[in-house]
């Protein structure tokens, strides 16, 4: 596995290395001595699988708050993706900033989310399937998002949005006060 750490400080895309014969191929999708170099030494506790079949649906911004923070390292293994990762790390120099890599089952590129971040994506083809691993199991009392619109974040969706959920729409939007940002 190749490390592409991101602008966004502890985010990386995970290049996958494939070695081909006349049969296929054959990649490592994660290897615990190859993570704890880039500073995961966590476990993966809950692995997930997600199949959206409409090209330009959004599923996020997603996270889940203290004590759930979670790292997740995302796999797309059918279609494609735009995979976004936002810093909500209040001391973070990177903070409220976003990321993106394009996830396909063509190019097998991973990308690893650190504890502290919001994730969602947009596929870009029909019929996209993603898999998950996360690093905290899934609490829906500590579970909280942030809207994929919201303009302090400013996505640049490449694609018009076709389906979302209500849930995802109805995250709130944040806001900036004197006392720094907040949500609505």
């Amino acid at each position: 596995m190749i490390f592409k750490e991101s602008p966004l400080k502890g985010c990386y895309a995970v290049e996958t290395e494939r070695f081909s014969d006349s049969r296929g191929w054959f990649a490592r999708t994660f290897c615990s001595d190859d993570f704890k170099r880039i500073g995961f030494s966590g476990t993966w506790v809950q692995h997930n699988h997600s199949f959206t079949k409409i090209k330009g649906s959004i599923r996020g911004m997603h996270y889940q708050k203290m004590p759930a923070c979670e790292a997740k390292l995302v796999r797309c293994v059918a279609g494609s993706v735009f995979d976004v990762a936002v810093d909500i790390r209040p001391d973070s120099l990177s903070y409220l900033k976003w990321y993106a890599e394009e996830l396909s089952a063509e190019n097998g590129r991973m990308i690893y989310i650190p504890a502290g971040f919001a994730h969602g994506f947009q596929t870009l083809t029909d019929n996209a399937e993603l898999l998950y691993c996360h690093s905290q199991t899934y609490q829906p009392e500590h579970e909280s998002g942030l809207n994929y619109l919201d303009e302090l974040i400013n996505i640049n969706w490449p694609l018009q949005v076709t389906e979302v959920s209500d849930r995802d729409k109805g995250h709130p939007f944040l806001t900036i006060n004197f006392e720094g940002v907040k949500t609505k």
